[in-house]
C-alpha cells in the first residue's frame, strides 16, 4: 500500500509540474530559432553566421565575436538602437531601434545559446524599491563615491559625457534607462571597460544607478549649466563671450571717441 501511494504521489506531481517545464523549454527553443533567423538576416554579415566574428582579407575586423557576450550585451546594443550599425566605426551612436522588444528578446536568446554570458537584469537588480528612505540616501551616497572614482574620467562628474581618443566619446548618461546603464557596466560596450560582478557587485551597480537618478532631480543652482562639462566649458565661455565682449566694447569706444584736432597757428 505504501508503494502504491508513493507511486500515485510521484505520478501526480510529475503530471502537475512537467508540462509547464516542457512548455518553457519549447518556448526558449522557439525564441532561439526565431532569433537565429533574425541574426542571419541582419547581423551575420558583420558577426558571422555563427557569431564567430568577421574579418576582411586584410585582417581588419568588421564585427567582433559574440560568443560569450551574453543576452545582456544584445539587449543593450539592439535595445538602444546601436545595432545594427549603418557602417563599421569607432563608435556606435544611439539611434531609433530597428527591432521590436520581442525580436530583441529573440536575438538575445540566440546569442545567449552560443555560450554562457551575462543575462538581462531584472528590475529588482537596479531598483531601490523596498528600501527605507535612509537606506536609499545611503545607497545614493555610496553610488556617488563609486561613480566619482571609476566613471568621471570619461562620463564627467555629472554624467554628461565627454570626448575620447581616436574618434570615440563617452555618451551622456542623462535620461538613459536604468536597465541599460546596468547592462553597460556589466558588458562594457565599445570603448567602455566592463565591470563584472567581481569588480563592482550588483548592489554597487544599483547604487551607481541610484546616484545617476538623483542627478536628474538635482536643481542647477548656478543657472545655465553649460552641459555640466565642468571648468573646460566654463573657461571657454569666459574667453569667447566674456573677453570677446570686452574687446568688442573697447573697439566700439575707440571708434566713437571724439578726437581733438590742433588748430594751425598763423604766423
Amino acid at each position: 500500500m505504501m508503494l502504491v501511494v508513493g507511486l500515485l504521489l510521484t505520478g501526480s506531481m510529475y503530471a502537475a509540474f512537467a508540462p509547464a517545464q516542457a512548455e518553457s523549454t519549447d518556448t526558449q527553443a522557439a525564441d532561439v530559432e526565431a532569433g537565429r533567423e533574425l541574426f542571419l538576416i541582419g547581423c551575420a554579415f558583420c558577426h558571422g553566421q555563427n557569431g564567430e566574428g568577421q574579418y576582411t582579407v586584410n585582417g581588419d575586423q568588421i564585427g567582433p565575436s559574440l560568443v560569450g557576450v551574453g543576452a545582456a550585451a544584445v539587449d543593450f546594443q539592439v535595445g538602444t538602437g546601436r545595432m545594427p550599425m549603418a557602417q563599421p566605426g569607432q563608435q556606435a551612436p544611439r539611434k531609433p531601434e530597428s527591432y521590436s522588444d520581442e525580436e530583441t528578446a529573440q536575438l538575445a536568446a540566440y546569442v545567449a545559446s552560443l555560450a554562457p554570458g551575462p543575462g538581462i537584469p531584472d528590475e529588482s537588480d537596479y531598483s531601490l524599491e523596498g528600501l527605507t528612505a535612509e537606506e536609499q540616501e545611503a545607497a545614493i551616497v555610496r553610488g556617488g563615491q563609486i561613480f566619482l572614482t571609476n566613471c568621471t574620467a570619461c562620463h564627467n562628474f555629472e554624467g554628461a559625457g565627454g570626448a575620447m581618443p581616436r574618434g570615440g566619446y563617452a555618451p551622456t548618461l542623462r535620461g538613459v534607462e536604468p536597465k541599460y546603464i546596468y547592462e553597460a557596466m556589466l558588458t562594457g560596450p565599445q570603448a567602455m571597460d566592463s565591470f563584472s560582478n567581481g569588480n563592482i557587485t550588483p548592489d554597487e551597480k544599483r547604487d551607481v544607478i541610484a546616484y545617476l537618478g538623483s542627478l536628474e532631480e538635482s536643481p542647477q543652482y548656478g543657472g545655465f549649466g553649460l552641459g555640466g562639462l565642468g571648468p573646460v566649458a566654463e573657461g571657454l565661455f569666459a574667453w569667447v563671450v566674456g573677453i570677446g565682449a570686452l574687446v568688442g566694447f573697447a573697439i566700439w569706444i575707440a571708434a566713437h571717441t571724439t578726437r581733438s584736432s590742433k588748430k594751425k597757428v598763423s604766423a
